[in-house]
């Protein structure tokens, strides 16, 4: 889906903001958005020297950065807490004086990593802890959402993109998990409504079987060799990197007629069949068809 030289990319001239693009599928969507062309502010916590409390990863938003623009974007490093409002409206703020637009608007931030909730019922687990992981992962996106809403409302044009993990209303075998995943769906479909008379769009997306550098680190394996990580869990071998998402939501924001997705959830399977495009590696994954055919079409996501 790379485009040659002097080819005109779909996304050139456009600005966008990932919200939580240090790692993960933040980070995918931030460098194929610069692969399409655009401008991408990529926001986080994890900066060079500091990185955030949480997860003990070394991945930063510089680096990040760094790859969307050897991806061909203009890569762009922001240390946003997006809790505090006015980190996030000084966010907004500071793209239109730099840039004069806002196009795109990603919430990718998730935050749960540390809550040990896998394996236990919603009557184990600590409720300070699992309110916490909603607040991070849910309160995050309400405020990011707002702040960037005005931007695109007074253009007339924009589209909002909620990352979640699955497309149907089915357990996702985690109590919190389930709620916040559930809900960022639900987010997207409220402000679709909202924004539709302004021309914006949103709408969420989700990825598979994310092959994420932490998975990677899980089964300890490396991009070079991650099928052997199948050995550990079978399903792995359909599994997907970060940048086939990405490469999904650039789909999404070159497409003229997205507004017609406006409200719903689509995965990166699906976007893939319905737009062409494949995973940086030259495959095609398809998790729902990997589904269908090796677990029986039951929708519950490996944990």
């Amino acid at each position: 889906m790379g485009q040659g030289a002097g080819e005109m990319k779909p996304l050139q001239g456009k600005v966008a903001v990932v919200a939580g693009a240090t790692r993960g599928a933040g980070r995918g969507i931030a460098c194929m958005l610069g692969e399409a062309g655009a401008t991408v502010y990529c926001t986080g916590r994890s900066v060079r020297g500091q990185l955030a409390s949480g997860p003990n990863r070394p991945e930063t938003i510089e680096e990040t950065a760094e790859m969307v623009t050897s991806y061909g974007g203009a890569g762009i490093p922001v240390r946003v807490d997006h809790l505090v409002e006015a980190q996030v409206q000084a966010l907004f703020a500071r793209v239109q004086a730099e840039q004069g637009r806002l196009d795109i608007l990603v919430n990718d931030i998730w935050g749960g990593e540390d809550f040990e909730s896998w394996g236990k019922r919603f009557w184990e687990l600590d409720v300070r802890q699992g309110l916490r992981v909603f607040e991070v992962a849910v309160h995050t996106h309400i405020i990011t959402a707002k702040y960037a809403a005005p931007y695109l409302i007074d253009r007339g044009q924009g589209l909002i993109v909620e990352i979640t993990d699955g497309d149907g209303a089915y357990y996702r075998g985690s109590f919190y998990y389930d709620l916040v995943k559930m809900s960022v769906i639900r987010l997207a479909y409220s402000m679709a409504e909202e924004l539709r008379p302004h021309g914006v769009s949103a709408v969420a997306v989700t990825p598979g079987f994310l092959r994420s550098e932490a998975m990677l680190d899980h089964f300890g394996v490396s991009e070079a060799n991650w099928q052997d990580g199948a050995k550990k869990d079978p399903h792995f071998i359909a599994s997907e990197t970060p940048y086939f998402v990405g490469r999904a939501v650039a789909a999404l924001a070159a497409d003229p007629n997205v507004a017609q997705k406006s409200g719903g959830v689509y995965a990166s399977w699906t976007l893939s069949d319905e737009y062409g495009f494949g995973d940086i590696d030259g495959r095609r994954p398809h998790w729902g068809r990997y589904f269908a055919e090796t677990l029986g079409g039951k929708l519950t996501l490996p944990v």
